[in-house]
């Protein structure tokens, strides 16, 4: 047994549980805790923090919903091996030759296509001397100005609102570890919604911030409850995905909008607002730059378009952030790749994408029309042109065990603890991509499976003794 006590001053800024599942989290980041290791028994660490057994019971759990440890019944807490257990936050790639049918991310439909479009922009580079040229030498932190134009130009197109300054990033993720660091210090609190993107978790993690969740329903974040915790501790900034909640697929009312931008004004915090999850214009509610462009910053890429391997992105600002985000592009890696960003500008002007963009909607369409007419019963949440599906599951079934059940069928579906961004107990929900199937014939095996064990009943493999 690893004899572990965290150092730290307990305060009444935080939950005293939050704050020890966070030291457990930092003193894994810092190499005093390693895979393996197991963690003091409950009552120990509470009689030498001075709290209770059950502050250290929740901080446990807590620690354990985060994936930075796990429980093993009747021997204790230890700290997760990543090498030999799947993070929360991971990749499935499966090919359609594979037994596995991955649902569990979020991807664009697989199409001949890409690859092609792909393949078309990289010859044309190759055949460029400029743009080899321009690809070779060190370009400015947030890109060049062609780039810029060209990709500003694009979000135009697909009807997005122009802000002042538009960035070229490594893709959403790098987008929003950017606003992180640009808008925050450790310890500043976080708002977001309840269930949320696990990219931002893990962000605001590794930026040792506190996240505030917010609840969320059917109309997307709650803003009077946000106005409520305002009242008592107000966010350095909120992280928003207004037109398709990763997870549940919510979308927030016009009102809701319009609201969050009078309490961003009258709190004073930031907006960051993620679009990656694309659905059309016509899908689309008023964006949060047009409410609130002063306070308000959005992250865009290619990844759910073209492809989510080419790492290209846009962080839209407002002009008083330019040099601030800049310093920090020059700190982390000087610049983004030109090359990546000149093959994704070639793609977008090309004769296909315009094809290629049509075709996805159609296919995501139909796509969810099947999801829904197999599990229409169960009140899914989704957007008729949405990557996800969100399924809230029967009356006494547990995400867990119906993950586990699936798995073994050869199905992989995402539950909810990656996406809490509180403490509050996960709900028991399923999320699936109706997107990352290979075809339609495999999503529809894979729904067949799915509807297949949830008629079957809890047949849970845990037992309890």
């Amino acid at each position: 047994m690893t004899i572990w006590i965290p150092s730290l001053e307990l305060d009444s800024r935080s939950a005293r549980y939050r704050q020890i599942a966070a030291a457990i989290g930092d003193a894994i980041d810092q190499g005093q805790l390693a895979a393996g290791d197991r963690l003091p028994p409950q009552r120990t660490l509470a009689d030498a923090l001075g709290v209770t057994v059950g502050t250290i019971t929740r901080a446990y759990a807590e620690a354990q919903q985060r994936g930075w440890v796990m429980s093993r019944v009747g021997s204790g807490t230890y700290v997760r091996d990543t090498a030999s257990h799947e993070p929360p936050f991971s990749v499935h790639v499966a090919d359609d030759q594979s037994d596995v049918i991955d649902l569990s991310l979020s991807f664009a439909p697989p199409h001949p296509w890409r690859d092609e479009c792909l393949r078309d922009a990289l010859v044309e580079v190759s055949q460029d001397p400029a743009a080899i040229a321009m690809a070779a030498a060190y370009q400015p932190d947030i890109g060049t100005t062609a780039h810029r134009q060209a990709l500003s130009q694009w979000l135009a197109a697909l009807g997005f609102p122009l802000h002042e300054v538009l960035a070229v990033t490594q893709g959403g993720q790098h987008g929003l570890d950017l606003c992180l660091r640009a808008l925050t210090r450790p310890g500043d609190h976080v708002a977001a919604d309840a269930l949320t993107y696990p990219g931002f978790n893990a962000a605001s993690r590794h930026a040792h911030l506190r996240p505030m969740a917010i609840p969320l329903d059917e109309h997307g974040l709650d803003t009077d409850a946000l106005e409520q915790r305002c009242r008592r501790q107000v966010p350095r900034l909120i992280y928003v995905t207004p037109d398709q909640n990763n997870p549940t697929s919510a979308v927030m009312s016009s009102e809701r909008r319009q609201h969050l931008a009078e309490l961003a004004e009258r709190y004073d915090f930031w907006v960051v607002e993620d679009a990656v999850q694309y659905v059309p214009a016509a899908q689309r509610g008023p964006s949060l730059v047009s409410l609130v462009p002063h306070r308000t910053l959005q992250i865009f890429s290619t990844s759910k378009i073209l492809s989510g391997g080419l790492r290209v992105g846009t962080l839209q600002m407002p002009a008083t952030l330019r040099e601030r985000i800049g310093s920090l592009m020059r700190a982390q890696s000087w610049m983004c790749p030109p090359l990546m960003a000149e093959v994704a500008c070639r793609w977008i002007d090309s004769p296909r994408y315009t094809t290629l963009l049509a075709w996805q909607e159609q296919e995501l369409a139909a796509r969810q029309r099947l999801a829904q007419s197999t599990l229409a019963d169960l009140e899914p949440r989704s957007l008729p042109y949405g990557a996800n599906f969100w399924l809230p599951l029967p009356e006494g079934r547990r995400a867990s065990e119906v993950q586990t059940l699936l798995q073994r069928e050869g199905v992989l579906v995402a539950t909810p603890e990656p996406f809490c961004s509180g403490s509050d107990p996960a709900p028991q929900a399923i999320r699936l991509c109706v997107g990352a199937a290979t075809s339609r014939a495999r999503l529809t095996t894979a729904l067949t499976t799915l509807r297949r064990v949830l008629d079957e009943g809890n047949t849970s493999p845990w037992a309890t003794l």
